[in-house]
């Protein structure tokens, strides 16, 4: 019996996959479970229409991603963050992905998802340049300036 599976199933195939499976596998477990139908030509227009949708909203992902990097790398966008100085003008502990994310959303009203970013705290004054995964496809650098309070 021929089965569009709804779900990732173990030996058998990937989720959207037209697979092959015995009859009674097919009627006991796959179908009772909702893990697969059987591939009607209904079914089978329901799956095109799916994946074309889903083609569709990650080509929107993909090009949300574009004009979000052309706005963080403008030259104007600099995010600014104030820390306390300890002895010897050195900077008092250091900023996190959390706290630019924060400073992002207040200073420019992006909404950053503080694990995206690809750094490590920064510790010390000056200008940095972070790298941020905005889409599969995509990465974007953000400029943060550490300044004294």
């Amino acid at each position: 019996m021929k089965v569009i599976l709804l779900q990732d199933v173990k030996s058998l195939g990937k989720k959207g996959e037209i697979v092959q499976a015995a009859d009674a596998y097919a009627r006991n477990q796959l179908i009772p479970k909702k893990m697969a139908v059987e591939a009607t030509p209904k079914n089978m227009n329901d799956l095109k229409l799916q994946k074309k949708n889903d083609d569709k909203v990650a080509q929107e992902n993909y090009e949300a991603a574009l004009a979000l990097k052309a706005e963080l790398e403008q030259e104007d966008k600099v995010v600014e963050i104030k820390m306390k100085a300890g002895n010897g003008g050195k900077p008092f502990g250091s900023v996190s992905s959390k706290e630019i994310a924060q400073k992002t959303k207040e200073q420019f009203g992006f909404e950053l998802d503080k694990k995206k970013m690809v750094t490590e705290p920064l510790k010390s004054f000056g200008v940095h340049e972070v790298p941020i995964k905005l889409h599969p496809k995509v990465k974007a650098t953000l400029r943060v300036r550490v300044t004294e309070e």
